[in-house]
């Protein structure tokens, strides 16, 4: 005990002193410690992540200790650069790969190769084909549609609406069409004409005499081109119910239900043909016929953003996904959204920069593009601090500096505006200002410079995905800079159930809640400029504190107005809201010095810790932590603690230098 308190009562004499040489003069009894072999292995393992050579040991050996320029040189080596990548990446938790909504809607089926045409499966074909999952005909080449044969030529007349293969804007128009077998029975035609007046083909049965009028139900499917009679399913009720007929010159054009009025869940079953139908009546809001699957042709198209030396010069896309459109072009509703994927008139645009594409196997070899998207916005985070450390900067630029890097992946994902709907990214810079890097360099990383916006890490897509809300980036900045967390006071109560308290929709002030988020909403408040579950920056000229058209949307009902104010408050839950419809929703219940804090961002609030100290303290802690492999006893706390603060604070904040001193501590060398 009389040892414990003599190294307590010297420990801020020990840390005056310039080298850890004489630091351990001030210690009051002698300190077991390492042998030198053992410690050069410790610090190598700590440092390097690796044991010492055989070299290394005889080296040291020869020259009987290790001194500063020995740990100096070994923090020069790339190892150790790799350790800090390593400690950093688990101090950010930068893996957003959970936290990006990815249900593959904008991700393509298909190679691209002859037989394999590349096309937007899943959910999104539903809205563009009729039905989950469907491509197109790809033995029919789109401009050639009206003179490739058809295969349900028997069901003319097939185009009323629009009679050539695209419409007056160039929209691509259906060239085949099939029932939805999620509402049609479909039977093998020889089935279901068996027995004398049994007939094979769809085209027997135009002009028949006891089938004949089905004929608009006859379908041509699969690809050897079999015949089908597809009638509404009488094993599903809403589609059994369909029981009257409604015929046109003899033939059945639809299936309906008999007392309309009852408001069934399907009042009829149209026969397929080409046309589209007009959603809302408007046209150029293309949308698929009730029960109908209709596919477009294929094109010839450029390879695609992913290409590799292993894809084809030209690659088969269907028609829809080949469009280049920014826009509807009727419309004008923008492409460059996650609507674009259930739009007939959009298209994944140049080179299919909209769309991304799975692993591809040989000969192309293609990378799954999500995957590598997603690695390349982990690895970014990691870069700016490696390289705020390998350049022996203050430590705290990681959290303010402007500079960042892309490699090929994310040079082309900002250069050519890709990703949309999959990821909402601003660009951090002017688009001429980010390095042109080719898309398959994704190993090459160049340096560049952000906007004024940005801060550090704190701004990446990366932290911003992987905590989606203000008040999550909040408290991972006060956890894993600050070494604190939020927790309500062990003496707090909640107000009775009944008190108007209860009720405050502003959480700094409600009874109970304000124990934390008085602090975490105006601290919240320096990434109000960046949208909430994205990596959106929301410039104050695109989007000022005030707009009049969200509120005159939102005083008359419209809340989503026509998608162009999702960042605005356009519902009043209490007094304050009602008096705030159109204001930018991270200005509800700020005060004036919080908006002020929105304005200036995240820089603010690391220059406003870097006055408190608690970066300093929190750093060292964190430090110790990870090379003694433990946290700070309370009594190594008042040793060590605000002596190492302050050495760091002196040296510039120079993370080098704090984990020299750290690793020539006593405590470290101490055999315990």
């Amino acid at each position: 005990m009389d040892r414990v308190r003599c190294l307590a009562a010297l420990a801020g004499a020990a840390f005056v002193l310039a080298t850890p040489a004489s630091a351990e003069e001030a210690v009051c009894a002698p300190v077991a410690k390492v042998p030198l072999e053992r410690h050069l292995r410790q610090l190598s393992l700590d440092l390097l992540g690796r044991p010492p050579t055989y070299e290394e040991y005889r080296a040291i050996q020869a020259k009987g200790a290790i001194g500063s320029d020995d740990i100096r040189a070994m923090m020069e080596k790339d190892e150790f650069h790799g350790r800090m990548r390593a400690y950093h990446r688990a101090l950010l938790r930068a893996n957003l790969s959970a936290s990006v909504f990815d249900n593959g809607n904008s991700r393509m089926s298909g190679s691209g190769a002859e037989t394999s045409p590349l096309y937007l499966g899943n959910n999104s074909a539903s809205a563009l084909r009729g039905v989950n999952g469907a491509g197109c005909e790809s033995t029919i080449e789109q401009s050639a549609c009206l003179t490739a044969v058809n295969p349900d030529a028997h069901a003319a007349p097939l185009r009323e609406r629009v009679l050539t293969c695209r419409d007056e804007r160039q929209v691509p128009m259906p060239v085949t069409f099939d029932y939805d077998e999620n509402l049609y029975q479909c039977t093998p035609l020889a089935t279901f004409t068996a027995g004398a007046n049994q007939v094979t083909t769809c085209a027997q049965v135009r002009d028949h005499a006891v089938w004949g009028k089905y004929v608009y139900f006859c379908d041509v499917q699969g690809a050897n081109k079999d015949s089908f009679m597809c009638l509404p399913d009488p094993g599903r009720t809403a589609t059994a119910a369909l029981t009257v007929e409604k015929l046109e010159a003899g033939r059945i054009v639809a299936f309906e239900h008999p007392n309309p009025a009852s408001r069934p869940s399907l009042t009829e079953l149209k026969r397929c043909t080409l046309d589209l139908e007009w959603r809302d009546g408007v046209k150029g809001n293309y949308t698929p016929r009730r029960g109908c699957i209709q596919r477009e042709g294929f094109v010839m198209a450029p390879q695609p953003f992913w290409a590799t030396a292993g894809t084809p010069a030209t690659v088969k896309v269907c028609a829809i996904e080949a469009q280049n459109n920014s826009v509807n072009p009727w419309t004008l509703a923008s492409c460059e959204a996650a609507r674009f994927t259930g739009d007939r008139t959009c298209g994944c645009g140049d080179k299919l920069r909209r769309c991304e594409v799975g692993n591809l196997g040989q000969p192309q070899n293609v990378r799954s593009v999500h995957d590598m998207r997603v690695v390349a916005f982990n690895e970014e985070p990691l870069r700016i601090a490696e390289s705020v450390v390998k350049r022996d900067e203050p430590y705290f630029n990681i959290l303010t500096t402007r500079r960042s890097f892309v490699n090929g992946t994310l040079s082309e994902y900002y250069r050519q505006r890709q990703g949309a709907g999959i990821f909402n990214v601003s660009a951090p810079t002017d688009l001429a200002a980010v390095p042109a890097i080719p898309y398959e360099e994704n190993g090459a990383w160049a340096e560049y410079t952000r906007d004024a916006a940005h801060s550090g890490v704190l701004t990446t897509p990366a932290f911003l995905y992987r905590f989606p809300t203000q008040r999550a980036r909040v408290n991972h900045f006060y956890e894993a800079f600050l070494c604190k967390t939020f927790s309500p006071p062990a003496e707090g109560s909640l107000p009775a159930p009944e008190d108007s308290c209860n009720r405050e929709n502003n959480l700094a002030v409600r009874c109970g809640c304000n124990y934390c988020h008085a602090t975490i909403e105006p601290t919240g408040a320096h990434w109000g400029r960046y949208a909430e579950r994205g990596a959106q920056f929301l410039p104050p000229d695109q989007f000022p504190r005030f707009d009049p058209k969200c509120r005159d949307c939102a005083l008359n009902g419209d809340t989503s107005c026509g998608g162009e104010c999702n960042q605005y408050v356009m519902q009043a839950y209490d007094g304050d809201g009602a008096s705030s419809l159109g204001m930018l929703k991270t200005y509800l219940y700020r005060t004036p010095d919080e908006e002020q804090n929105i304005e200036a961002g995240p820089q603010l609030l690391v220059q406003r810790m870097l006055q408190t100290g608690d970066l300093e303290r929190c750093t060292v802690k964190r430090i110790w932590n990870e090379f003694l492999g433990r946290p700070m006893s309370a009594e190594e706390q008042r040793m060590y603690l605000t002596p190492l603060s302050q050495d760091f604070a002196r040296s510039g904040h120079k993370l080098k230098s704090l984990i020299e001193r750290v690793v020539t501590t006593d405590a470290y060398r101490r055999i315990d």
